[in-house]
């Protein structure tokens, strides 16, 4: 047998070291080490399971708690060393440990395998990722509850295709945000809890010979529930894909309010202003103020829906139960997970910061006929047919576009000419308050409903 060194948690079975660029190739630490805190927690509460299953000796757990402890130390210090030779982060710690505490280091992996203890510690860790995620999701909210209350009474032009289609209010088209983010609060507050179910106990495939207490080791760890087969419990990566979808729906969300702010910023527009701490210049054009935090937020959208392709096609070929393959599900898990935490916080801090510029808003709102709508509820008022209507209200906007006059501005006399219908008081119609304020119900544009929305936006932050 080769007397050089092999792995010592499996290299038992083996009668030549693994070649070098394979170890290299095989091994995870290099991004799975950010688990670390999760495998430690995960161990101790492994550890004080045994010690009641009657496995380790109180003294034995006594110390491979502190051990522990004292390796969390070094990591987070920056002594601890990581070898490639190891392959991942919890061998590293294991090897580490049993260097400090010599045989009863090596105690602690009794009754478990590395298939469950790394499915334990992704779970965990995910755990925590989502209560992050949740907190700056209920950050952006609030800003966006804030903003929207100040700009109730700001009218802007609504789009559809974006070409103006009615008036409505900024508060109002920042409360439709709030509306997708409160869909994603409550996606991720309900994927939170199939990844809170605990595979620990697992072992490699089938369960385990010794007298573990998976119940005990459920409640120190904060588990709702147990996995309740080993074979699914190694293997599945469900909870990764629903995460990364939940996540992607987010980001999509995220990037369409990225693509409106990018609209609203430009020269075109200029319904808005970002802070100059939210942009960055042109090294060549000296005018230029681009905005790059929602551009590059639009941009990392892709990563993530990426993540979510990726675990899908990892996934899609696997047989039971686990397979090497599902080292590959982490990078993109943490590359989704850091992305949304990412992008929400910085629009967590840039949102309250928006400066609407409010008068060339409402002029925008004053251009492309649209009260137009109105108009034809006004003739409905009067008793006749939606559709007769409608073609009136057509005749009126041709004669406007030849004419160059919006509804409002035209005479009496002129629009009697499409319908004697029409009496003085359809100017109260056309006017931009009177159009938004006639939306005077549940989720309409009224300024009056904006601000019990965001009452009612409170309410539900308040509730969480």
């Amino acid at each position: 047998m080769s007397s050089e060194k092999t792995n010592q948690s499996w290299g038992g079975r083996f009668s030549e070291p693994v070649d070098a660029f394979v170890a290299r190739f095989t091994a995870s630490v290099d991004f799975d080490k950010r688990l670390y805190r999760h495998d430690i927690l995960g161990s101790q509460a492994h550890a004080r399971m045994l010690t009641q299953a009657g496995v380790l000796s109180e003294a034995e757990r006594d110390a491979i708690v502190a051990g522990l402890d004292e390796i969390r130390g070094e990591i987070e210090a920056g002594t601890f060393e990581w070898r490639v030779d190891l392959e991942d982060v919890h061998m590293n710690i294991e090897a580490r440990l049993t260097e400090r505490l010599g045989v009863v280091g090596k105690k602690l992996h009794t009754g478990r395998s590395r298939n469950d203890q790394v499915a334990t510690d992704i779970r965990l860790w995910l755990r925590d990722e989502i209560d992050a995620i949740l907190a700056e999701l209920d950050r952006l909210q609030a800003g966006l509850l804030q903003l929207a209350e100040t700009e109730a009474d700001t009218i802007m032009p609504g789009f559809t295709h974006l070409q103006t289609a009615q008036p409505v209010t900024f508060g109002h088209h920042l409360l439709a945000w709030f509306e997708m983010l409160s869909r994603d609060h409550e996606r991720l507050v309900d994927c939170r809890k199939r990844v809170n179910r605990m595979p620990l106990g697992s072992a490699a495939l089938a369960g385990t010979t010794y007298p573990i207490q998976r119940q005990v080791t459920c409640e120190l760890l904060g588990f709702e529930a147990i996995g309740g087969n080993s074979l699914d419990g190694v293997s599945d990566r469900d909870f990764a894909i629903e995460f990364c979808a939940a996540a992607s729906l987010a980001m999509m969300h995220l990037s369409r309010f990225s693509e409106e702010l990018v609209l609203w910023t430009s020269a075109q527009f200029q319904f808005i202003d970002l802070p100059d701490r939210f942009c960055t210049g042109s090294s060549i054009m000296p005018q230029k103020k681009n905005p790059d935090v929602p551009e590059l937020v639009r941009g990392k959208t892709g990563r993530v829906f990426g993540a979510l392709t990726g675990l899908l096609t990892l996934m899609k070929g696997q047989p039971l139960a686990y397979n090497k393959d599902n080292q590959e599900d982490k990078e993109p898990l943490f590359d989704a997970a850091d992305t949304l935490r990412d992008s929400l916080r910085a629009f967590a801090d840039m949102v309250p910061a928006i400066k609407p510029k409010r008068e060339i808003m409402r002029e925008a709102a004053r251009r492309g006929f649209s009260t137009a709508t109105d108009l034809a509820d006004y003739l409905v008022r009067k008793g006749l047919p939606f559709r007769d209507c409608h073609e009136i209200v057509g005749h009126a906007v041709k004669y406007g576009v030849d004419s160059g006059k919006d509804l409002a501005e035209m005479s009496l006399e002129e629009l009697r000419r499409f319908s004697d219908q029409i009496e003085q008081d359809v100017f109260a119609v056309l006017t931009l308050e009177g159009s938004v304020n006639a939306r005077d119900h549940i989720g309409g544009t009224a300024p009056a409903q904006v601000r019990a929305a965001v009452q009612r936006g409170r309410a539900l932050l308040a509730r969480r």
